[in-house]
């Protein structure tokens, strides 16, 4: 319907320009004022007519000069009959042949533009306008085909050699190991003569694992560049079409490509939208999902030796891959990319800050040790909100503040300076916030606070800041315990101060008895239980999420597993109300700063509480 309308106005459009040339053309030439057959006669009769132009239907009338009328050389035109002569007007009007001898008379034939304009255009306006109708119908018809022809043709984006924004491995920061690896992909991509001669084969795919954010995409590019080969990128939802064969077909025309283009890289960002295991969803192997990947398993194994095509394929869910694509011959290398640590966070901001001016009191590293836990996409967001904070303030340069703004806005929110506390809930939320402070500082395990605030980000009405000293892997059944410990703290101190608890202590339940139960069944630290895991959680493949927990053990020992929870809750709040009650003139300093500055930093806080005490 919209194809037909905007042919109808460009078929619309079209008639009216022409017209409208027509129209111009039709009127130009000398302009003369149109008179009457019985003025003519008056002017021979009183001999005022030099000279008559007779053209068709018309007659030029040109005036004499000199005459005292002032219409001197004056042009008029008459209108005739098509069939009448100028020799039948005399004889009709009877006019005097002495008046008539003295006129010179010409008869013209049309000439020229208006010449063709009269004779050719009724015949050619019907017939362009019935022409350009018909050419935009066909072309209609003929887009319709082309994009059913080329339905089944694959839709990656090609980079070549001479691309402009090409990246390397100096460009990825962080990474070393998988840098590494891949080292050997280059080299084959550079010079495959040098393997072949010895009898060495190199990796028909690589599998690049990692959480999402880590750098997968940007590292395969970087191996395309390194090599200096064109680099074929696609995500595995564009294979899947709801027509079966469609996927199948997209996954051979990207082969066909990539073969001509040899050597080169084929990208496939989340492989496991096409790769799942096969034989779980509906429709059996008529499934156009299960259909692509049996095509891309074919593809990958019928590589002809001189085809120098490497795949490298990014997912953050190797488990629900199908086993057929893990084996040997088809990715049979995985390249594990891990969350930057300290030095990786400072190495990837530097790369992310080339282009935006910083102040004097910046720190990269501050920003590093500020920042555990965050990706290299979660670094330049970072840094970018930063940029943002600044140019809202109308600064030419990002500052440390803007940063530790950034920081908090990106892992809790924005700050909710709409949301307006009563007095009563102010004091809440302090003695609350107050709570987890207290604990964070006295438990040794725990991080040192970096910030205290009763300002709502996000969801949560206040927050307490805690970052490490350095980058943990490991952790303890008495550093657990001790976590629990600090989040109900709040929890502790609200039912200590006011008898009560409110909602506000929602959030941090749900993670206490989360942390509790990982302990028992995913950690194995529970004396009761023993060193073994509760509870079987594959993905249910077939609705691509898990719905619930595949149990492993009986209805007896889910009663232990929850008594397990209670107790290491139980362990936590003694904890936690035996530092509240302990430290209770601490915890009143932190309130009534809190209730008159809102926030404490690091520096004000050890001001009131000393400094934390390392764990030997």
């Amino acid at each position: 319907m919209k194809n037909l309308i905007k042919n109808f106005l460009i078929f619309f459009t079209t008639f009216l320009l022409i017209a409208a040339v027509f129209s111009i053309l039709s009127s130009s030439g000398e302009k003369s004022e149109i008179v009457g057959i019985d003025t003519l006669v008056a002017q021979i009769n009183n001999g005022e007519v030099e000279k008559i132009a007779i053209m068709g239907s018309e007659m030029k009338v040109t005036l004499k000069q000199g005459l005292p009328t002032g219409q001197a050389g004056k042009v008029e035109t008459v209108k005739k009959e098509a069939g009448e002569t100028f020799s039948q007007i005399v004889k009709n009007f009877n006019l005097d042949q002495s008046k008539v001898a003295g006129i010179k008379v010409e008869v013209k034939e049309n000439e020229g533009m208006n010449y063709w304009l009269g004779a050719i255009l009724p015949f050619l306006i019907p017939f362009l306008l019935i022409s350009v109708f018909i050419y935009f119908m066909l072309r209609s018809v003929q887009g319709a085909n082309s994009k059913a022809m080329m339905f089944g043709q694959s839709q990656a984006k090609e980079v070549g050699r001479e691309y402009k924004d090409k990246i390397t491995f100096k460009e990825v920061a962080g990474v070393k190991e998988a840098k590494e690896e891949l080292k050997e992909v280059v080299e084959f991509l550079r010079n495959p003569q040098k393997f072949s001669e010895i009898g060495a084969r190199t990796p028909r795919g690589v599998l690049l694992l990692g959480s999402p954010g880590t750098g997968k995409t940007m590292l395969a590019r970087a191996v395309a560049g390194e090599a200096n080969v064109p680099f074929f990128s696609i995500s595995g939802s564009e294979f899947v079409e709801m027509f079966v064969g469609v996927g199948a077909s997209r996954v051979r025309d990207l082969f066909r490509k990539a073969k001509k283009s040899a050597p080169c890289i084929i990208f496939i960002d989340e492989i496991d939208a096409v790769g799942r295991k096969r034989g779980s969803g509906m429709g059996g192997s008529h499934d156009e999902r299960e259909q692509t990947l049996n095509q891309i398993l074919v593809e990958m194994d019928g590589f002809e030796p001189s085809a120098n095509v490497i795949v490298i394929a990014a997912t953050n869910r190797p488990d629900v891959l199908d086993l057929a694509l893990l084996r040997p011959g088809r990715f049979d290398r995985r390249v594990i990319l891990d969350e930057p640590d300290l030095a990786d966070r400072e190495a990837i901001l530097k790369v992310h800050v080339k282009k935006k001016p910083l102040g004097k009191d910046v720190s990269l590293k501050r920003v590093a040790e500020r920042t555990p836990g965050f990706t290299g996409a979660d670094l330049a967001n970072l840094l970018n909100e930063a940029a943002i904070f600044a140019a809202m303030k109308d600064k030419k340069i990002i500052e440390m503040n803007d940063i530790f703004q950034s920081i908090e806005k990106v892992m809790m929110g924005p700050e909710r300076k709409s949301r307006i506390l009563s007095n009563k809930e102010k004091k809440i939320t302090a003695y609350h916030e107050a709570g987890h402070a207290l604990a964070a500082h006295f438990l040794p395990s725990i991080d040192p606070v970096q910030k205290v605030s009763i300002i709502a980000r996000g969801q949560a009405g206040g927050y307490t800041l805690k970052l490490p000293l350095e980058d943990k892997h490991m952790y303890s059944k008495s550093e657990y315990v001790e976590e629990i410990a600090v989040l109900l703290a709040g929890y502790v101190a609200e039912q200590e101060i006011f008898g009560e608890v409110t909602t506000g202590a929602t959030s941090d339940l749900r993670r206490a008895t989360g942390l509790a139960r990982k302990l028992i069944t995913d950690y194995g630290m529970s004396d009761t239980l023993g060193p073994r895991t509760y509870g079987d959680k594959e993905e249910m493949i077939f609705l691509g999420r898990e719905i619930h927990e595949q149990r492993d053990y009986s209805e007896k020992v889910a009663e232990q597993i929850d008594k397990e929870i209670s107790g290491f809750i139980d362990m936590a709040v003694l904890q936690a109300k035996g530092i509240v009650k302990t430290k209770h003139e601490f915890l009143e300093k932190i309130v009534v700063e809190l209730m008159a500055k809102e926030t404490l930093e690091k520096e004000e806080f050890e001001k009131i509480m000393g400094p934390k005490l390392k764990k030997e």
